[in-house]
């Protein structure tokens, strides 16, 4: 079972699974005749797509959201609220999270923590020379405007595919007047990273998974560094980068409340 459904992205595979759920309990129903209310069968619903995503080896997460889904709708359709209101959250969330079911890279953002540690780690300012740096996956552009403004001999460029992010970070860019400083909408796996000299990204670690393959052999991928599968960064050797940046926030994953900072 595990096999059959590694071959889908986890929302689909919760997608068919609680549709098998529904379906097995319908099927129940009309076999025994029995039909008490709507909310106990939504919660048996969620109790069996549980079961199925746990043993399709779903992660613990999608567990929770496959046992209260089904409870959830019945509950929200009671309350009788209008349409439009579900249409402009489902909308709202779409510009945010835009191919997130696709690519599992959601919104991820990095804190001041994360934009003061940078600033140690890139290259000695030189006189006669920039250095270019380029954020994948920029978010809201915390991180460019910060740099923009304490390292201006900088040259940053952000990547972002989500829309609404990206019009943020664009209108952050333009409204604090960095001109050392750009964003552009797209994927970070089209960029063409030879011509950086500092590559950075802070993004959940399930992309990264596949980053080694999807780039190879055009980058070296620092992943699972100290057992820690919290953000990396990639690397392109065919310009080699003069810092290779690597921000773990070991507080994310419960061993201790401090940032840990690795530099190749």
């Amino acid at each position: 079972m595990r096999l059959l459904f590694k071959k889908f992205p986890p929302s689909i595979a919760a997608l068919l699974l609680q549709s098998a759920a529904v379906v097995l309990m319908l099927l129940t129903v009309n076999v025994t005749g029995r039909y008490d209310s709507p909310l106990l069968f939504a919660l048996l619903c969620g109790l069996l797509a549980a079961t199925f995503s746990f043993f399709a080896g779903l992660a613990k997460w999608w567990l929770v959201i496959q046992l209260l889904f089904a409870p959830a709708l019945v509950l929200m359709l009671a309350v009788e609220l209008p349409p439009t209101l579900f249409l402009g959250a489902f909308l709202v969330l779409l510009l945010v999270y835009w191919s997130t079911f696709r690519t599992q890279v959601p919104l991820y953002l990095s804190s001041h923590k994360v934009w003061h540690a940078l600033e140690h780690l890139l290259p000695a300012a030189k006189a006669d020379s920039n250095f270019t740096f380029i954020d994948l996956g920029s978010g809201l552009g915390g991180v460019l405007t910060h740099l923009a403004c304490v390292r201006p001999d900088g040259r940053y460029l952000g990547v972002e595919a989500a829309p609404l992010p990206f019009f943020w970070s664009w209108l952050r860019i333009r409204l604090g007047l960095h001109r050392n400083c750009q964003v552009q909408w797209g994927s970070l796996w089209d960029c063409d990273l030879s011509q950086y000299d500092v590559v950075f990204s802070y993004l959940s670690p399930v992309p990264m998974k596949s980053s080694g393959t999807r780039h190879a052999p055009k980058c070296v991928l620092a992943r699972r560094l100290s057992a820690v599968p919290l953000p990396y960064l990639i690397k392109h050797t065919m310009k080699p980068c003069r810092s290779m940046i690597c921000i773990i926030p070991l507080c994310l994953s419960g061993i201790c409340n401090d940032l840990t900072v690795l530099r190749y």
